[in-house]
């Protein structure tokens, strides 16, 4: 049988990132993280918010990896980031109490910055762009910069849209619509 472990989450960050250094120079980064399920309560028919808590980190690894600085500098409380990982059980004695605890967390290999970066702040949270734990640099090609959804702009687009009548009308032909995608 066959083993896969992989998680890939849309969310945001519940804290400012803590970083903490290695002798060996290596670096890991922690950040809280919150998802939101959406369920329908059977009771009344509303829909309702479910929020999921998970702490994260995010390692440098090798000589070119620089994951953990990138999220250390571009991200902040509330920062929208697409996680990609690996589920790990964190297993210890508890100091106070002797009991044995255990917690999971994901151990980030993939970060993608969701939130656009503010005009002129090249150091601030966000500006779009997939990471990877191997290198810093901008996987497909670089970084282009993330918009709202509806704004017109996607990640296959490498500047504005322009005028043309397949914008706005809510079908997906031509791949020019804007129509949000519910999930």
């Amino acid at each position: 049988m066959a083993n896969f472990n992989k998680v890939m989450l849309i969310g945001r960050l519940t804290r400012d990132p803590e970083t903490r250094a290695f002798a060996n120079g290596g670096m890991v980064t922690k950040i809280g993280f919150a998802v939101t399920n959406r369920k329908k309560n059977t009771q009344t028919g509303a829909w309702e918010d479910e929020p999921m808590f998970i702490d994260c980190e995010v390692f440098n690894r090798g000589e070119t990896g620089k994951l953990a600085d990138l999220v250390r500098d571009r991200c902040r409380k509330g920062t929208q980031i697409m996680i990609e990982g690996r589920l790990h059980l964190d297993n210890w004695q508890d100091k106070t109490t002797g009991q044995n605890r255990s917690k999971h967390k994901i151990v980030v290999e993939n970060v993608q910055l969701l939130d656009p970066r503010p005009a002129g702040d090249e150091n601030s949270g966000g500006g779009g762009g997939s990471y990877s734990g191997s290198s810093r640099a901008p996987m497909g090609g670089g970084a282009r910069p993330s918009a709202p959804s509806g704004s017109g702009y996607s990640q296959q687009n490498d500047g504005p849209p322009d005028d043309h009548d397949d914008h706005d009308t809510g079908s997906n032909a031509g791949g020019g619509s804007n129509a949000e995608i519910p999930f």
